[in-house]
Parts: C-alpha cells; sequence; structure tokens
C-alpha cells in the first residue's frame, strides 16, 4: 500500500492507497515542529478509529513547505522502513519534465497537479486549485508543466481586508444573492465572490488567447463547487486531484526508478 502525503501551507492531507482506490484521507493542520512520532501517533490513532488493516510499504510526498519535509522524511523510515520520494527533488522522476525559465524551480504542488489532470483529461488544460493561493497550470498537449498564474487565495483576501480594516467584520465566502450589497457583510460577499469569478474567467480567456487553442479547464480545492454552481467556470472539478497526481508520479517511478 502507498501512503500519499500532501503538505499544503494550512493542511497537511494524508491518503492511504491501494493500487485501486483510496482507503482513507485524514486532515491535519500544517506545523514545522512536528515530530516524526506525533506525526505517527495522530497517523496510527486515526487509522486505528476508521479500523483499516494497513500495511504500508512505499510513501510519496509532496509538500510546498520545506521545513516540514525532513520529519515527514523520518516519519516514513522510521515507521514504514521505507525512503519516501519527494516531488521535486532530483532522484523523484517526472512523467514529462516541465517546460519552464532555466532555473525555475516550480512548486511540487503544481507538478503533481499536472500529472494528476493530465492522466485523467489529457493534455491542453488549465488546473484552477482553490488554495492558499489560487494557482492557475498550464498543461501541454504532452502533459508538461509549462507555466501558469498565481494569485492570492479566497480565503487569505478574505483574512488580509478584515486585518487591515478595522471596521471590516470577517465573514465567510459564499453565493451573494445579489451583486449590490445592501449591509457590510453583502458588500464583502461579493466583492470576493464575483471578484474571483472574474479572475478566473479572465485569465482563463487570455490563457486560452495565448495558446492559441482550445483548453479544458480542471478545477481542484475545496471552495471549486461553490463557484461552479453559480458561475459555471470549469469544464470539470476534481476533489482528489492531488492525490491522484501522487499515485500517477509513484507508479511512475515504480515503473521507470
Amino acid at each position: 500500500m502507498l501512503l500519499a502525503i500532501d503538505c499544503g501551507n494550512t493542511n497537511t492531507v494524508f491518503s492511504i492507497w491501494d493500487g485501486e482506490t483510496f482507503l482513507c484521507t485524514l486532515r491535519t493542520s500544517t506545523h514545522h515542529a512536528r515530530t516524526a512520532d506525533a506525526y505517527f501517533t495522530w497517523y496510527s490513532t486515526l487509522v486505528k478509529h476508521y479500523g483499516i488493516e494497513v500495511e504500508i510499504d512505499d510513501v510519496i510526498i509532496s509538500s510546498t513547505v520545506p521545513r516540514v519535509v525532513y520529519n515527514l522524511r523520518v516519519f516514513a523510515d522510521r515507521f514504514f522502513g521505507c525512503r519516501p520520494i519527494v516531488v521535486g527533488k532530483p532522484d523523484c522522476l517526472l512523467p514529462n519534465e516541465p517546460r519552464v525559465d532555466l532555473g525555475t524551480q516550480v512548486g511540487p504542488d503544481r507538478l503533481v497537479n499536472a500529472a494528476g489532470a493530465f492522466e485523467r483529461h489529457g493534455g491542453d488544460l488549465i488546473v484552477v486549485d482553490f488554495g492558499t493561493a489560487t494557482t492557475f497550470d498550464v498543461v501541454a498537449s504532452d502533459g508538461a508543466y509549462i507555466g501558469g498564474v498565481i494569485a492570492p487565495g479566497v480565503n487569505l483576501s478574505l483574512e488580509a481586508l478584515h486585518m487591515a480594516a478595522a471596521a471590516l467584520p470577517h465573514v465567510d465566502i459564499s453565493v451573494p444573492q445579489k451583486v449590490i450589497g445592501t449591509n457590510t457583510v453583502g458588500c464583502i460577499q461579493s466583492g470576493i465572490f464575483w471578484g474571483y469569478v472574474g479572475l478566473v474567467r479572465e485569465i482563463c480567456t487570455r490563457v486560452k488567447a495565448e495558446r492559441d487553442r482550445d483548453m479544458r479547464v480542471i478545477a481542484t480545492g475545496g471552495l471549486a463547487p461553490l463557484f461552479q454552481q453559480s458561475a459555471d467556470l470549469f469544464d470539470a472539478m476534481e476533489d482528489d486531484l492531488t492525490m491522484h497526481g501522487l499515485t500517477v508520479i509513484h507508479q511512475f517511478n515504480k515503473d521507470n526508478g
């Protein structure tokens, strides 16, 4: 069995893959000081709670937070007796090498999303990931990551607005009933929601024009369904795209490493 670990700026997700399906997905907050022992205590407690019999053979890690990788490596070695594959490291093979400016270090999450999206949907894609940042990953016809766009995430924008303007309350993102807000909360929700609808639509339109071809837009991340239900922005949505991409890269390394 494979333990796939995706460590983002806000949350870290563990998923157990048996070769055909994900048996369970566990989520915790990302913290650089969490030790290997602490990871295992948390992990083993939840696995026992779900009543799953697992024997992990391999571990693959994608992390946008470099400081946590060491303890995750120790966790894999100490408790599963394996050397994990770390996406973005020289010994991790990719199905398609990225084509970006020389010296550019592409975020592991973006490489994983590209691999997962290409395996499911083919090439010529724009992958929109609603995370701490809202990212747009452009996938070429052969599956290579060829660049993208990074914008502040929805919740990050809401938090920044609340922190910078003392008179404005913190609000949760939701679909506003109308564009013109008649109270402070409604004004903020309308600005954030329709602002991001416009951002996603305009960036995707410009990427397609720059590439001069039709491209499918694939969305992932917790807020994707919220935007899709009112704006019809995406051709497909994938709630497990990053984890699927990790299984694709792991299998490629097993076959070619």
